[in-house]
């Protein structure tokens, strides 16, 4: 540990500024959320409201543990999978899970119209079947189809860092492909599929764009409390409904973080990545056969989309043509110019944010730093609608009045990933030898030259990598947004949902096409500045 400086006035300014902002765009937010739910209601109405909501409230807990459970045994089928693949194919099997990650999270919902909808690709024009698609069983489906992908990277992570050595012995006792999986890799992922089961049932419950989409008369509380604001105006109710649907998400979270910790603080070892499972016994079977639908249905789901972005139907049949991409063109205008102008501002500001929260709470052990960081990851644990209508709330009367206008977006996407910057930024200065910081300060180096030969130089490629983070979950949110932007200020995602509930689904195509294709060359962009 490297010794400390005392904190300078200009720490304690810049300490000041960020609590501030922390405090008026995250916790403020929240709180008239709650006290909008609070005000003037009584034990009589709030049993009056739980008699009302019941069904929906089970419906949301249905549905969420359903895709959890799902969700789970693909992504650890998957994990498995990926232990018995050569180097290139693990290659291309990481690129198909990272292809979902860049795209708008309702793009499963889509395909699965196009797909298996009542004019489906497959269902009517393949098969000739007459398939309904909503209901509970469509929002399992795609959630599963859409969460599956991060989960699986983690598990893939947390697999690949286990000790070589525990595995050779296994092998050396005599133990085969089935006890390989079943006694070691399995314990030893245990924690890890613990973590990404409840981050299923989280992201489950915040979701109200699938449910919105294909949930047809199947009512969960993320719709319902979308459907409050935008089709009856009533916000109390709305704040009453992301209250109850806070209590599941705060206590799954709880439990969510104690594993997460410890999934990184143990160490299992030196990597086991070089290690390769023979292709024997049924547990290869098994993962083999759920890892390869997976992957068809996500190259269906993304040839489909692809597929509708130059084809139309006619007489049943579909045919090439461009027409889809000449109906977008007057959707874009300026909306493009403006998504990527705010999603590279949110992100760059929300980067440095981060990483002086960081900075001050890890790198230089200030309490209170740490405390404003566990403020900063309150967006991280509720739904983004519950952030959203925070700031409708909080921002619509005096002392701030910025509903209506384009900072009020700005702010909400740049405060929504915080709580995920912070994570990684964390994972970026913790890897700097304190031994630097001792050099700069034995040569009489204050501050500035601390941050200047050391912090930048060495955080260079991690503060990108968090940027790129930011710009691609700011270009493809909706849910803490859809509350604050006016018809004249709308970003590509919202656009992409406004003509996805119109039925549009050839002009959603291409508008998917394009924030993939955006996020694509931020990607490649930022990958290039970090070398």
């Amino acid at each position: 540990m490297h010794r400390l400086q005392k904190m300078t006035k200009p720490d304690k300014l810049i300490c000041l500024v960020v609590s501030l902002l922390i405090g008026i765009f995250i916790f403020y937010p929240y709180l008239a959320v709650f006290v909008t739910a609070l005000q003037g209601t009584t034990a009589r109405i709030w049993k009056n409201f739980f008699t009302q909501e019941i069904e929906i409230f089970q419906h949301s807990l249905f549905v969420g543990v359903g895709t959890m459970v799902l969700s789970v045994i693909v992504a650890v089928s998957i994990a498995l999978f990926f232990l018995f693949l050569s180097p290139k194919i693990q290659k291309v099997l990481r690129a198909l899970l990272l292809l979902t990650m860049i795209s708008p999270p309702f793009v499963t919902s889509l395909a699965y119209i196009t797909l298996f909808g009542r004019r489906g690709i497959i269902t009517h024009g393949l098969l000739q079947l007459t398939y309904n698609p909503y209901g509970a069983h469509g929002i399992i489906m795609m959630q599963t189809l859409g969460f599956a992908s991060l989960n699986a990277l983690i598990l893939i992570s947390l697999a690949q860092n286990i000790n070589g050595s525990i595995i050779e012995s296994g092998r050396a006792l005599g133990a085969n492909t089935n006890a390989l999986v079943r006694d070691f890799y399995l314990p030893l992922m245990n924690k890890g599929i613990i973590v990404v089961a409840f981050l299923s049932f989280i992201r489950s419950l915040a979701d109200f764009q699938t449910p919105t989409i294909i949930g047809g008369s199947y009512a969960v509380l993320a719709s319902e409390g979308y459907l409050s604001v935008i089709a009856q105006g009533d916000n109390q109710r709305a704040a009453m409904i992301n209250l109850l649907l806070a209590i599941p998400a705060l206590l799954t979270f709880m439990i969510y973080i104690r594993y997460e910790k410890q999934v990184f603080v143990d160490n299992h070892g030196s990597a086991a990545s070089f290690l390769r499972l023979r292709k024997k016994g049924s547990a290869f079977q098994m993962v083999r056969g759920i890892s390869l639908i997976f992957s068809l249905l996500i190259l269906l789901e993304y040839g489909s989309i692809f597929l509708s972005a130059v084809t139309r139907k006619q007489m049943g049949k579909l045919f090439f043509s461009l027409e889809p991409i000449k109906q977008t063109l007057p959707y874009l205008n300026e909306v493009v110019v403006r998504t990527v102008l705010l999603a590279t501002t949110a992100a760059f500001f929300g980067s440095i944010l981060s990483f002086l929260i960081v900075y001050y709470g890890q790198l230089k052990h200030s309490k209170w730093m740490r405390f404003v960081e566990l403020v900063a990851t309150i967006p991280y644990l509720l739904p983004g609608t519950f952030f959203g209508l925070g700031y409708l709330i909080a921002f619509s009367h005096p002392p701030l009045i910025l509903t209506g206008t384009l900072l009020i977006v700005l702010l909400n996407m740049l405060f929504k990933q915080i709580a995920f910057a912070t994570k990684a930024a964390s994972s970026t200065l913790n890897q700097i030898n304190p031994t630097y910081f001792n050099v700069v300060h034995d040569l009489g180096g204050g501050r500035l030259a601390e941050w200047r030969d050391v912090l930048l130089p060495l955080s260079r490629s991690g503060f990108l990598l968090v940027f790129m983070n930011g710009f691609i979950s700011t270009m493809t949110t909706i849910g803490s947004i859809i509350f604050l932007v006016t018809p004249g200020k709308k970003v590509l995602t919202l656009v992409m949902f406004d003509v996805v509930q119109r039925g549009e689904y050839g002009i959603a195509a291409v508008l998917a096409c394009v924030i993939m294709l955006i996020c694509m060359i931020a990607a490649v962009l930022a990958a290039r500045l970090a070398k």
